[in-house]
């Protein structure tokens, strides 16, 4: 195989073939004729030895040598000589420089043949697997136009031009038959590298699928005058999704459905008839909950933006439409406003309000030691806690029915002084749990997470800065779940309490939040 008649007529004619076959570079394709070489060499003359091959990019010609390294004691005899060793013909040397001996032809085997083009093979691969990496790695998010390849165990197998891209079975919609040959959309929903080499993930039950889809099939959308807020699916059976249009003359949800339904209708033909709730988005939380619930039509909202919660109340003929099939409705409602959402009739929330009204009877009573009908009269006005009561002047409570300018300063001066002794129980039992002053001041970190922290032992910046994400906001054992705490607010503490102890450098902090914010945005 390997002689002048053949290698150097034809060794550059098969590197040009093989890169426009394979739409590379033709020198990356040299490089892997050089690595193949090689380990063929290898195998004739020691897997230790340091053998380079190098093929001339002007006639083909290969030249193959062995290169040892100068040093002044030898541990390996393969790669590694002594400088008195050296001989004259080399020239000037000194310690750490390399000296080449040239090898005679290296007449091919069959086996090292065989050899030769596996490594060829693979490192191809590797060239069209990178490529496709650096291809798709930015496109994120888009919908793309491709193939059945081949289906395996459900997982589907499609052709792109540079390479192949997995559906997993799990992002296929329930109940779509897909076949070899079958043309179809997709949205890229991840490009990694894996063990086995670059991998491009795409998914048909994504919610951004659907929302792309209307990108599609909605000029407005594409052109930016309408906006997706937000989506939702339960994939194959009922989706929603949150609109917006910046210029008040166009319905942003009337241009989704278009002419006689038409461009919904066409998003819903592609997503296996699932059925969607268009919705407008508000900028009011209770406005946007309220569309957010439809079909059902709702009576009342109450949010606790502090709990990113609501009671969503809605007359007893509502209910089961509020709520959906298996509670599917209140379901996709809550992955599209971001809010835990419980449906109650109007009995419920009476009933629910008035053991909260009796709760905090009790606890006014006793806290404040005042009749049950002076702390129904405080709630009543809308005093729900000692803390608002603390921060009232007693002009505001003397309005009230029932209690004069005396007793209203009594109650103030009792809320006041519940509030200090808190606040200096507070302090005290941080000074006793020794958290140090780094913990102590960082911010984002109040006193009731640093006590929760010490609790757990955990009462200096490096303890915080080794806790994952998990370890802090788990809802099963992590440290801080009991605080109303995002992922993304808690990876960036993380993040910014390692830099602080020196664990990452501030260009890595700047990186790793990017690509934090890249993986929220396509999830």
């Amino acid at each position: 195989m390997y002689n002048d008649n053949i290698m150097r007529s034809d060794l550059l004619t098969i590197a040009d073939l093989v890169a426009k076959e394979k739409n590379i570079n033709r020198e990356h394709v040299l490089e892997a004729l050089e690595m193949a070489i090689q380990k063929a060499a290898r195998s004739k003359y020691g897997f230790e030895k340091d053998l380079r091959a190098t093929i001339s990019r002007r006639d083909g010609s290969i030249a193959l040598a062995r290169y040892l390294t100068i040093v002044e004691e030898i541990e390996n005899s393969d790669t590694e000589i002594l400088l008195e060793d050296v001989g004259k013909e080399y020239g000037d040397k000194k310690i750490g420089d390399e000296i080449s001996d040239s090898l005679p032809p290296l007449d091919f085997g069959r086996i090292a043949a065989q050899t030769a083009k596996q490594v060829i093979i693979q490192r191809v691969r590797e060239i069209e697997r990178e490529k496709q990496y650096e291809e798709y790695k930015d496109r994120i998010g888009e919908i793309i136009n491709c193939q059945v390849k081949r289906i395996e165990y459900g997982n589907i197998v499609v052709d792109l031009e540079q390479g192949e891209a997995l559906l997993r079975r799990d992002e296929v919609i329930p109940r779509e038959h897909i076949k070899r040959g079958d043309r179809i959309r997709v949205y890229i929903m991840d490009v990694r590298r894996e063990n086995r080499g670059p991998q491009v993930f795409l998914s048909r039950t994504h919610p951004h699928f659907m929302a792309m889809l209307f990108a599609q099939e909605v000029p407005e959308i594409y052109d930016g005058v309408i906006q997706i807020m937000a989506a939702s699916r339960d994939p194959g059976s009922r989706g929603k999704i949150a609109v917006r249009s910046l210029d008040p003359s166009i319905d942003p949800v009337g241009a989704c459905v278009g002419m006689r339904g038409s461009r919904v209708q066409a998003v819903v033909g592609e997503l296996q008839g699932e059925k969607i709730d268009i919705v407008p988005f508000e900028d009011d939380v209770s406005r946007f909950l309220t569309n957010a619930i439809t079909p059902a039509s709702v009576t009342k909202v109450i949010v606790d933006e502090q709990r990113q919660h609501v009671d969503v109340v809605v007359s007893d003929d509502q209910l089961s439409l509020a709520i959906g099939r298996n509670g599917q409705n209140v379901r996709l409602a809550s992955i599209l406003t971001g809010y835990d959402i419980d449906v109650l009739t109007e009995d419920m929330e009476s009933e629910r309000r008035q053991q909260e009204i009796s709760e905090l009877t009790e606890h006014y009573s006793n806290i404040l030691q005042i009749d049950d009908v002076i702390a129904r009269l405080l709630l009543a006005e809308g005093y729900m806690s000692i803390e608002v009561l603390a921060e009232t002047s007693h002009m505001q409570i003397a309005r009230i029915d029932g209690i004069n300018e005396d007793f209203a300063n009594t109650i103030i001066t009792k809320a006041q002084s519940i509030i200090t002794e808190r606040e200096e129980k507070h302090a005290q039992d941080i000074k006793d749990a020794n958290i140090d002053n780094d913990l102590l001041e960082f911010e984002g970190l109040n006193q009731d997470m640093l006590l929760a922290l010490a609790n757990k032992d955990i009462r200096t910046l490096e303890d915080f800065a080794g806790l994952s994400g998990d370890e802090i906001i788990s809802p099963e054992d992590g440290v801080l779940r009991d605080f109303n705490i995002d992922n993304a607010e808690v990876e960036e503490w993380v993040l910014r309490a390692r830099v602080l102890v020196g664990w990452l450098s501030e260009d890595d902090y700047h990186t790793m939040l990017d690509e934090l914010e890249a993986a929220q945005q396509s999830s």
